[in-house]
C-alpha cells in the first residue's frame, strides 16, 4: 500500500514573502484560502534537525498551543508534511513595542504602565499554565498592529519551558544577558521568578530608555546582576514617581523568593491606580536615550543577530559615550573581581541570547529573531570548525596585508560593498561602505609607502551558524618612522566575516585604540 504524504498545509495555505529568516526555519506571510485570514508560518526544514531539534520543535509547539491571550502571539496549527513542519502563528504586523514608543509624540510614566501591565499579563497567563519564557526582552514585545492603542504580544517561546507549580530545578542557563537573573547566574535551581526579573529589567529601559546593568565586560555585567547593583540617578530618575520605582525594586530583589510575583506585580498601586498614581508628564529624555537603545541593538543585531556566548568572550573597549548611545554609565567604583577566566576577547553585542545547557543536561539549540545557532553542531563538528575558524584567520590577514601594501582593489574585493565599521579615524561615527577608506588608500597608503610589518596576536574566532563569523585580535603593527626609528601601534579590533557564494567577505569592523595608518 503507497504511503499516503500529508499535504495539508500546502493544500489549506498559500505562501507570500518572506518575514524573518533563522538557520532552519524561515518565516513567512501566509493566507488561509478557504477564509482569505492572513497568518505568519514558521516552517522548519526538518531534515536538517537532530532528535534534540525535533523534541524542542515539539515542546515549542506544546507550549504555544496551551496559551491563548491577547497578549501572546497565538499558535492556530501545528502541521507536519514531508521534510518540513509549519507552525501557523497570528501574522503581528505592529513591529515591535520599543521602536513603537520612539514614534510617538507623547509618552510619559503613564503609557510605561500600560505597557507593562500588558506584559504582566501575559506573563500571568504563561505562569498559570505551568509556563516560563525565559527569554523576556525588548525584540520579543510586538505590537499587534500599526493602530494607535494595538495590544503588546509576547513572542518567541523558543527557550521557554514548563514547570510543576513553583517547582525551582536547574533547568539549564539560558536567557540573554543583560536579562537574566542573579540565581541562573549563580546556576541555582530557578523558576517562574527569573520571568519577573527580566520584566523589572524591561520596566527600567522603558522608563528612563536605558538597562539597569551594564557593563561591556560581560563578567561584570554578571557580577553586577548578581549583587543587584543598580541604581536610579539624577536628573532622569527624579522625575519617576516613587511608585514606579518601589514596582522596580521588588522585580529586581535578588532573593527570589521574596521577589514579587506577575499577579502581586498586576495588583500594585502602579499598575491598577495608574491614572491617579503614574505621571503623565511627556518623558521626552526617556524617547531620546530609548533612540539611541534602539539603534543600538538594532546596529548589533544586524551585525550579529545572534551569538554563542562562552565564559572566555568579553567586551571590547568602546569609542562611544556610554550616555550618548542610550547605557547608563557607572560611575561608581567596581570593587567586584572578576572570575579568573582565561583569554578575554572582545564582543560586539551583550544583548543576544545564550544557552550553555538545557533542560535534559544536553546542548540546546539558540533560537533569536533571525538565526539558530546549533551547539550540538559545533560539537559534532569540530574538526570542520577548526578549519573554518582557520580560514577566517587566514582571510584576516589577508585583509591586513592589503592595507599594509594600500592594494584598495584587494580590499575591496575581500570587503561588502556595505561595510559598516566603527573606527578612530570615523570620530565614533559609525561608517558604511568603500568612500572612507578608498581615501585614506589614495592619499595615506600607496606601493611607496616604508615597510609594514602587522601581528595579529590572540586571534579568536567564533563561527555563526554555516556562513558567518566574528574574529577578535589584537593588531600590533611595526613601521620605521621618518627618522628611521622602528615604531609599533598596538589596536584592539573586532570583525564580522559573511560567507556569499563560497566567498568570505568582511561586512563589519570594529576598531579601538591607535589608527590603523603609520605616521609616515
Amino acid at each position: 500500500m503507497a504511503l499516503t504524504i500529508c499535504t495539508r498545509f500546502t493544500d489549506e495555505y498559500q505562501l507570500f514573502e518572506e518575514l524573518g529568516k533563522g538557520a532552519f526555519s524561515v518565516v513567512r506571510r501566509c493566507v488561509k484560502i478557504s477564509s482569505g485570514q492572513e497568518f505568519a508560518a514558521k516552517i522548519i526544514n526538518t531534515k536538517k534537525l537532530s532528535a534534540r531539534d525535533h523534541q524542542k520543535l515539539e515542546r515549542e509547539a506544546r507550549i504555544c498551543r496551551l496559551l491563548k491571550h491577547p497578549n501572546i502571539v497565538r499558535l492556530h496549527e501545528s502541521i507536519s508534511e514531508e521534510g518540513f513542519h509549519y507552525l501557523v502563528f497570528d501574522l503581528v504586523t505592529g513591529g515591535e513595542l520599543f521602536e513603537d514608543i520612539v514614534a510617538r509624540e507623547y509618552y510619559s510614566e503613564a503609557d510605561a504602565s500600560h505597557c507593562i501591565q500588558q506584559i504582566l499579563e501575559s506573563v500571568h497567563h504563561c505562569h498559570v499554565n505551568g509556563i516560563v519564557h525565559r527569554d523576556l526582552k525588548p525584540e520579543n514585545l510586538l505590537l499587534a498592529s500599526k493602530l494607535k492603542g494595538a495590544a503588546v504580544k509576547l513572542a518567541d517561546f523558543g527557550l521557554a519551558i514548563e514547570v510543576q507549580g513553583d517547582q525551582q530545578a536547574w533547568f539549564g542557563f539560558a536567557g540573554t544577558p543583560g536579562y537574566l537573573s542573579p540565581e541562573v547566574l549563580r546556576k541555582d535551581p530557578y523558576g517562574k521568578p527569573v520571568d519577573m526579573w527580566a520584566c523589572g529589567v524591561i520596566l527600567y529601559i522603558l522608563l528612563v530608555g536605558y538597562p539597569p546593568f551594564w557593563d561591556e565586560d560581560q563578567h561584570r555585567l554578571y557580577q553586577q546582576i548578581k549583587a543587584g547593583a543598580y541604581d536610579f540617578p539624577s536628573p532622569e530618575w527624579d522625575t519617576v514617581t516613587p511608585e514606579a520605582k518601589d514596582l522596580i525594586n521588588k522585580m529586581l530583589t535578588i532573593n527570589p523568593s521574596k521577589r514579587i510575583t506577575a499577579t502581586e506585580a498586576l495588583k500594585h498601586p502602579w499598575i491598577c491606580q495608574r491614572s491617579t498614581v503614574a505621571s503623565m508628564m511627556h518623558r521626552q529624555e526617556t524617547v531620546e536615550c530609548l533612540k539611541k537603545f534602539n539603534a543600538r541593538r538594532k546596529l548589533k543585531g544586524a551585525i550579529l543577530t545572534t551569538l554563542l556566548v562562552t565564559r572566555n568572550f568579553s567586551a571590547a573597549k568602546s569609542l562611544l559615550n556610554k550616555k550618548a548611545d542610550g547605557v547608563k554609565v557607572n560611575n561608581k567604583a567596581n570593587t567586584v573581581t572578576s572570575p579568573k577566566e582565561t583569554g578575554p576577547v572582545p564582543t560586539l553585542e551583550p544583548q543576544t541570547t545564550v544557552i550553555h545547557n538545557p533542560v535534559d543536561g544536553n546542548k540546546e539549540s539558540i533560537e533569536s529573531a533571525n538565526t539558530t545557532i546549533e551547539d550540538e553542531d559545533v560539537k559534532a563538528c569540530t574538526n570542520n570548525n577548526k578549519a573554518r575558524k582557520q580560514e577566517i584567520i587566514k582571510v584576516t590577514e589577508q585583509l591586513i596585508e592589503s592595507i599594509n601594501n594600500g592594494d584598495f582593489e584587494s580590499y575591496a574585493k575581500i570587503c561588502d560593498p556595505g561595510l559598516t565599521s566603527f573606527e578612530p579615524e570615523a570620530l565614533g561615527n559609525l561608517v558604511e561602505g568603500h568612500d572612507f577608506h578608498r581615501f585614506y588608500f589614495e592619499n595615506a597608503l600607496s606601493k611607496g609607502n616604508k615597510p609594514v610589518h602587522t601581528i595579529l596576536l590572540n586571534p579568536h574566532v567564533h563561527l555563526i551558524g554555516e556562513n558567518a563569523a566574528c574574529i577578535a585580535y589584537i593588531r600590533l603593527t611595526q613601521y620605521m618612522d621618518t627618522n628611521g626609528m622602528p615604531r609599533t601601534m598596538q589596536s584592539e579590533e573586532t570583525r564580522v566575516w559573511h560567507r556569499r557564494d563560497g566567498k568570505w567577505q568582511n561586512i563589519h569592523f570594529h576598531r579601538s585604540g591607535s589608527p590603523s595608518i603609520p605616521s609616515q
